[in-house]
């Protein structure tokens, strides 16, 4: 019976690989459908672009209005991207990160992380993990006393038994970065279309002819579902299902404030990091409190009521305080509430559907992380038919084992 399966799962790959070659046509004739304007979709449809493919991205509302605005935006390549193979295409994206900074103006302040623990029994397992990063090429260490007075002087970390800190992390704004990506796909000839919402694809003998959106249907080739937390998605539209796990989560961002901080700051209950523009955005670790499960049944993006968000906003703050103490006289510009793209194992999911393979799947966190990187090697698979080894372990038809971690 295992046998059988194998034999099933390397048959469905082959006849992916297929699909994505580019048969006879120039990879310049590819006509590519991107639905999800977000940094994801962003970020493929400029790789797509810079391929030579004809693209059209789509997007129910407007880009990064979902998964990437509420985004905490934290590119990193940390102690928890496990195992090794994970934590490397992490790295990538961190790489890639700083390679296109310059290319395309991409706003990301670096500086590093600090990750604290005040838990005693997890210290253990801690230094054998940033032992494992250094190993791994990471610039990961635990600081104490002096040396964390010097890099954050306004942060108090008295209550806190280790930090980490990991000096290759950066933070970027995720609404202004997917806009850079998508500027600049637009320049190479990309078109962008919103409000346009996907509703169907029409095949014939089994290959991809046309995209069916709410403002007409557009010829393609190829469909990439870049569409983020939206679970039912690629079951529509690629006959394939791909399992996910709700992980919602509140970002709230101040307006522009003095320097306080100069690192993100990752600690028990709560995160923080500052803009360029001298915005603090901050997160909390748990989400929302699971008396809410009513109000989010529907995956909202947006809370009732300016006091409702105000309220889980100064929840969040007065954690923050306990660490930031001069975090004061706040103004808090925009709460809202983020459905991390989850899969039910928390890996993320690259590739052709198995069932629809001119149907590219693309559903992942840490999604601003990965998002450079992915767009490239999607963007290659799909214009060049080559399947990218590093994204093995990450195909749609592998087995989804249940996880809380990544």
């Amino acid at each position: 019976m295992v046998a059988a399966s194998l034999d099933r799962r390397r048959f469905l790959q082959f006849v992916a690989a297929i699909a994505l070659a580019p048969e006879s046509r120039a990879s310049s004739g590819l006509r590519v459908v991107v639905a999800g304007a977000g940094i994801i979709g962003a970020s493929i449809a400029w790789h797509l672009a810079k391929a030579g493919a004809s693209v059209t991205v789509i997007d129910r509302q407007g880009p990064a209005t979902h998964a990437s605005r509420a985004s905490f935006a934290w590119i990193n390549a940390t102690w928890s991207k496990q195992p090794q193979a994970y934590h490397a295409l992490n790295q990538a994206g961190v790489a890639r990160w700083k390679l296109l900074q310059p290319e395309l103006g991409l706003p990301v302040h670096w500086g590093g992380s600090l990750e604290g623990n005040a838990d005693p029994s997890k210290e253990k397992e801690l230094a054998s993990r940033v032992a494992e990063q250094m190993a791994w090429g990471e610039q990961a260490r635990i600081l104490a006393g002096g040396d964390l007075a010097e890099l954050e002087p306004n942060v108090d970390f008295t209550s806190l038994r280790q930090v980490i800190y990991s000096a290759n992390d950066g933070a970027t704004n995720p609404i202004a970065s997917t806009q850079v990506f998508l500027d600049a796909a637009i320049a190479l000839g990309a078109k962008l279309l919103y409000p346009c919402e996907l509703v169907g694809v029409n095949l014939a003998s089994g290959r991809l002819k046309a995209v069916a959106t709410s403002g007409g249907d557009i010829a393609a080739d190829r469909l990439v579902l870049a569409t983020g937390a939206a679970a039912d998605t690629a079951k529509r539209f690629a006959d394939w299902d791909v399992p996910q796990r709700d992980a919602p989560g509140v970002t709230a961002a101040t307006a522009p404030m003095p320097r306080i901080i100069n690192r993100v700051l990752w600690m028990p209950k709560v995160h923080l990091h500052q803009r360029d523009d001298g915005r603090i955005v901050l997160g909390e670790e748990d989400g929302p409190p699971a008396s809410h499960a009513d109000r989010l049944s529907g995956h909202p993006n947006d809370f009732p009521s300016r006091e409702i968000a105000l309220q889980h906003a100064e929840r969040i703050l007065k954690e923050a305080q306990r660490y930031v103490p001069d975090l004061t006289k706040v103004n808090f510009e925009n709460i809202v509430i983020g459905w991390r793209p989850m899969p039910l194992d928390g890996y993320p999911v690259l590739g052709a559907s198995p069932a629809r393979p001119d149907v590219y799947l693309s559903v992942m966190h840490s999604g601003v992380t990965l998002a450079p990187h992915a767009g490239l090697l999607a963007a290659q698979e799909i214009t060049q038919g080559a399947l990218a080894e590093e994204l093995k372990p990450y195909r749609p038809d592998r087995h989804f084992e249940p996880t809380t971690g990544h």
